[in-house]
């Protein structure tokens, strides 16, 4: 889930806030957004003609899975706005289309034609923004770091993040007893796990699992778990589980 604020608009309805509709990032590290050609972020860029725009995008990551206090962390990625222009829309068109293949429904294909207009493509006005990052950070179970431009390009996309919901859900569901069972493997902090306590798998990555424990007077903490090495893709995944599985049940 994400916002876009634009700081110093003037916006009644949006208070300087847009949410993309899409958004991915180059290959150089800047990140492509598509959001409606009458928010107050594709305003102030359009207005902006070939001035750069400083803007602030909040990412709030929110766990897939039916749980309180869903928040996983947030991240902030600063730096400058401009409209997707001329021979750059295409690419950035395909880029966006790519990563979110909805791109008939958002008029993306529209982007492809001649420009009908500042940051209008087709009838639905969308408009593409690039956002150059200057700076960022990330705030979540480990704490609070800045992440450097350079850091930002370099990393890349997790192999898993396309199917963690679907990961997650079936850990829960066919596995909830080996998902418990884990607290075995967190030493003193364990021995606190009871028969009676829940846990939930709430988030999944290609470094390990972070399970939520619940105890019959809804107190809770989140524990994370780490691979021996990152996994590539699900076959690995599997074998990772595994190995988690059974040490806790050694």
């Amino acid at each position: 889930m994400a916002s876009l604020n634009v700081p110093g608009v003037e916006d009644p309805d949006e208070s300087g806030l847009s949410a993309p509709v899409c958004r991915t990032v180059t290959p150089g590290g800047d990140v492509l957004l598509l959001v409606p050609g009458d928010s107050a972020a594709a305003r102030a860029a359009a207005h902006a003609q070939d001035d750069d725009v400083t803007a602030v995008m909040e990412i709030t990551d929110v766990a897939p899975v039916s749980v309180p206090h869903r928040i996983r962390g947030r991240a902030w990625v600063a730096g400058w706005l401009t409209p997707v222009r001329n021979e750059q829309r295409a690419e950035a068109a395909m880029l966006l289309a790519e990563r979110h293949p909805v791109g008939e429904l958002l008029g993306i294909g529209e982007a492809l034609q001649p420009d009908p207009g500042p940051g209008l493509y087709g009838r639905t006005a969308w408009m593409m923004l690039r956002l150059e990052v200057g700076e960022g950070a990330v705030d979540d179970l480990w704490g609070a770091e800045p992440v450097e431009p350079d850091e930002f390009a370099a990393v890349a996309p997790d192999p898993l993040a396309a199917h963690e919901a679907e990961l997650l859900q079936h850990l829960h569901a066919a596995h909830s007893e080996q998902v418990r069972g884990l607290c075995a493997l967190l030493g003193d902090r364990g021995q606190a796990c009871g028969l009676r306590d829940r846990a939930v798998p709430v988030g999944l990555d290609r470094f390990g699992l972070r399970v939520r424990f619940t105890d019959a007077e809804q107190r809770s903490f989140d524990a994370r778990f780490d691979f021996p090495e990152p996994v590539r893709d699900v076959t690995e995944l599997r074998r990772a589980m595994h190995l988690l599985f059974e040490a806790a049940a050694e």
